[in-house]
């Protein structure tokens, strides 16, 4: 599969890569993807089903470390930094893992190595199903009927950017059916027993967020024994957005 990418500046120096969230995409990346240009040639992916990136049935984590590994080598790519946030940043532990000589450095934005409870993001996926969208007027009105499912307007508003207008009418530019059926299998841990990866990885991890515990250090250590776990404390589940000048600079 050839995946969509932003080029965030930074031509000539080192590679950097990153790799979004579920049901975010490339485009969150901009802004604290352009202000590490300085040091990196930056790189955002759109992985598949999400973005600008092609549509397939399968949705598994072993698919999207694939298509990255594609993406590297069709770039010419043989090493990279690599910054995967949730899970993307699943995506980046399991490349890290399987493919050592390809990852110079990793990057892991809250997220842990671990099981995480299937109905977390239930409430996203009924209000996005439920949406008529042939009867949808605009962003606003989505976000609106957002409501009785979702109380935070941030993630009302962070969903509807997964609308686009295409020949005048509303569509989910996600693939909205696979990533519902996929939903159970994305909240698990893609990482075996004996997964790991010994070079320097650094785990970025929001004091306010629920997605990294203390418990889960010991998990991080077993795969990541080199790892650094770094807290910014007044960031939520989104470091590079909710603090990101800390995020940036720890990055750097």
């Amino acid at each position: 599969m050839e995946l969509f990418h932003r080029d965030l500046g930074g031509a000539g120096k080192p590679p950097l890569v990153i790799l979004h969230g579920l049901l975010g995409s490339s485009r969150n990346w901009q802004t604290a993807g352009r202000d590490l240009a300085g040091q990196f040639h930056v790189f955002a992916l759109d992985l598949r089903n999400h973005g600008a990136s092609p549509h397939a049935p399968e949705m598994t984590y072993e698919a999207m470390m694939s298509d990255v590994v594609a993406w590297l080598d069709a770039q010419g790519f043989p090493r990279v930094v690599l910054v995967g946030h949730s899970m993307g940043g699943k995506v980046a532990m399991l490349l890290a893992c399987r493919h050592p000589e390809r990852v110079a450095r990793l990057v892991v934005v809250d997220i842990a190595p671990r099981d995480y409870r299937a109905a977390a993001h239930d409430d996203e996926f009924r209000a996005m199903n439920e949406l008529d969208l042939g009867r949808l007027a605009s962003r606003t009105a989505a976000e609106q009927s957002f409501e009785p499912h979702i109380d935070d307007w941030a993630m009302r508003k962070f969903l509807a950017t997964n609308l686009e207008l295409k020949d005048g009418r509303w569509r989910w530019q996600i693939n909205l059916p696979v990533l519902t059926a996929a939903l159970s299998a994305l909240e698990q841990n893609p990482l075996g027993p004996d997964d790991r990866f010994d070079g320097e990885a650094l785990f970025v991890v929001g004091g306010k967020s629920r997605y990294v515990k203390t418990e889960d250090h010991s998990g991080i250590l077993a795969h990541f024994p080199r790892a650094k776990i770094a807290v910014i404390a007044e960031a939520g589940h989104n470091p590079h957005m909710d603090a990101r000048e800390a995020f940036v600079a720890l990055l750097r």
